[in-house]
């Protein structure tokens, strides 16, 4: 039997045209199997991010044939984000894992001195844990869960919900571009020393936090949306936010809601999440913006939080586990 000759490296422009029916296999697979909820790029769009350096990407060759490809990214936080190791059909598939992972710890040694790897394993990856944890990657479970308009009982749930007593000093209110340094200081105080802070460490600063905050109203990782997010205040001080944005048009998510310390324990977490809710209920049934659900994330070990969101309407849709190396 011949010997299998394998050879990863970064995709190079002649290469463009036999890897081109790799990358539409992923494409395809893409919803239904790795779980993704944005259409990926097409073609042409992926390799001008590639020349572009928006993205990298590794493709494993076998006799010359491209099979698996590993695609990460620097450019969108202070972590190595890795986002998707796809394999062509089953065979060798631990094995084509297993180089594809040393070459991209080879080529990226040096941002890994004062970079977290990252790498949310969606959908089938997650048949990939053995293979990540081999190269000393941890792993927290993320439970995605989600409030649908149509369909389910969710709007019911939160319709009959019994009504949230707060003290008379606090009152919630959408965004204002007043009240973002008051935001960093109190979503550092939330995050800081929480489980996202190890898969991405901005949460660690309030310089991190400012750019996390910053990508979110100002719609780099999606359309903000600034009269649904909440904000709590307590004698006119803010001390609670829930922060909404829109990908595609039509999914609506929460990314981060956070609460002074000082201040929870009195459902005002409960309240801002009503409050964002109730605004893209009102636009789903005037018409508007074409909603058709909202989703959000936590750790599944969170049994408060999980409790919360079920308590509002939100369904438990699917876990992963977002894998780490420090």
């Amino acid at each position: 039997m011949a010997e299998l000759l394998q050879e990863a490296e970064f995709l190079k422009p002649q290469d463009y045209a036999e890897f081109e029916s790799l990358y539409n296999d992923f494409k395809t697979r893409a919803y239904s199997e790795y779980r993704f909820e944005l259409q990926p790029l097409d073609f042409d769009d992926f390799k001008t991010s590639v020349e572009q350096g928006l993205i990298k990407c590794i493709v494993l060759k076998e006799n010359e044939t491209p099979v698996s490809f590993l695609v990460y990214t620097t450019a969108i936080s202070e972590a190595v984000e890795l986002n998707i190791i796809h394999n062509i059909g089953i065979e060798n598939r631990n094995k084509r894992v297993e180089t594809l992972l040393k070459k991209f710890l080879e080529l990226t040694k040096d941002e890994r001195k004062n970079r977290v790897v990252c790498y949310p394993m969606l959908g089938s990856q997650k048949e990939l844990i053995s293979e990540v944890a081999k190269f000393g990657f941890r792993f927290i479970g993320i439970a995605v869960l989600r409030f649908f308009f149509e369909g389910t009982n969710s709007k019911d749930i939160l319709k009959y919900m019994p009504p949230i007593e707060v003290e008379d000093c606090y009152k919630v209110v959408e965004w204002n571009p007043e009240y973002f340094e008051d935001a960093v200081s109190i979503v550092r105080e939330a995050f800081e020393n929480s489980s996202d802070s190890l898969f991405d460490p901005r949460f660690k600063t309030k310089e991190g936090v400012r750019d996390i905050l910053s990508k979110i109203t100002q719609d780099i990782y999606a359309e903000f949306l600034p009269e649904a997010t909440a904000v709590i205040l307590c004698n006119d001080i803010p001390v609670g936010f829930c922060f909404a944005n829109v990908t595609g048009g039509r999914i609506a998510n929460i990314p981060i809601v956070a609460l002074s310390r000082e201040h929870q324990g009195k459902g005002l977490s409960k309240f801002m999440l009503k409050f964002t809710l109730d605004k893209m209920i009102e636009w789903e049934e005037k018409g508007e913006k074409g909603l058709i659900e909202v989703n959000t994330c936590t750790e599944t070990n969170n049994f408060q939080a999980l409790k919360l969101y079920r308590h509002i309407g939100f369904k438990e849709d699917y876990n992963y586990p977002q894998a780490y190396l420090a």
